[in-house]
């Protein structure tokens, strides 16, 4: 299964106030493995950047005069997502302003489920933590993923946390980097499937009665019937 981690940076808040994207980062997950594999990019919003926004991700506008802007970078933009299953954290925010430039440019299918699917995360993280602080600072913390890195908001660095958070939050992973190496794969392999037991845990083993091991015999009699039984080959 293919999945792509999207984040993107805006110019403000709102579509409904003119705002643009100026950056999109994209991971790029195969079969829950981070393949190494990202898409990103700077876009000329053509517009400028409000103080609030710029005081979280840090790009002014002086930054993008020579990036290319979103009609230039559809195309290619699309191809990366095509087909696969978008994870993205507040997907009615990135969506919202995918869609608003694909609207902008006259870009014929401008609907995102068009193109592929979205999973929301922040949607999970309300179920699996209700009540709690689930924005992707809170769910870093909470899954021991390390943010230490993200002084500011980027898309490709927020996209590369929400990847390793959504592993987490979806039953973990062995092995994030795509490695083809055999030795690898035999590692991963052995590390998937191996379950901790709790400490302290005293497992309870009941010992059949006389009458169900007479049983068990009975049917071992009506497989061996057949041939040898691998119950008695191996007991």
């Amino acid at each position: 299964m293919r999945q792509i981690v999207l984040d993107t940076e805006t110019t403000g808040l709102s579509t409904v106030d003119g705002h643009r994207i100026i950056e999109i980062g994209c991971i790029e997950l195969v079969n829950r493995r981070i393949t190494g594999r990202d898409y990103h990019r700077y876009i000329n919003p053509e517009r400028d950047i409000d103080e609030g926004a710029q005081r979280v991700h840090g790009i002014s506008i002086e930054d993008l005069v020579e990036q290319p802007r979103f009609a230039d970078i559809a195309d290619e933009l699309i191809g990366f997502l095509a087909g696969a299953e978008l994870v993205i954290h507040n997907a009615e925010f990135d969506v919202g302003f995918l869609e608003h430039e694909l609207r902008l440019m006259g870009h014929p299918q401008p609907s995102i489920a068009e193109h592929s699917a979205v999973l929301d995360t922040l949607g999970l993280a309300r179920e699996l933590h209700p009540g709690q602080r689930n924005s992707l600072d809170a769910l870093c913390k909470r899954y021991e993923v390390d943010a230490s890195n993200r002084d500011l908001h980027g898309a490709l660095i927020d996209a590369d946390l929400l990847a390793r958070v959504y592993l987490a939050m979806t039953g973990g992973q062995s092995a994030l980097l795509l490695d083809t190496s055999e030795e690898s794969a035999a590692d991963a392999s052995v590390s998937m499937n191996v379950v901790a037991r709790p400490e302290g845990l005293n497992l309870v083993v009941t010992q059949p009665s006389a009458e169900e091991l007479a049983a068990h015999e009975a049917m071992l009699d009506v497989l061996e019937s057949g041939g040898a039984c691998v119950w008695r080959r191996h007991p």
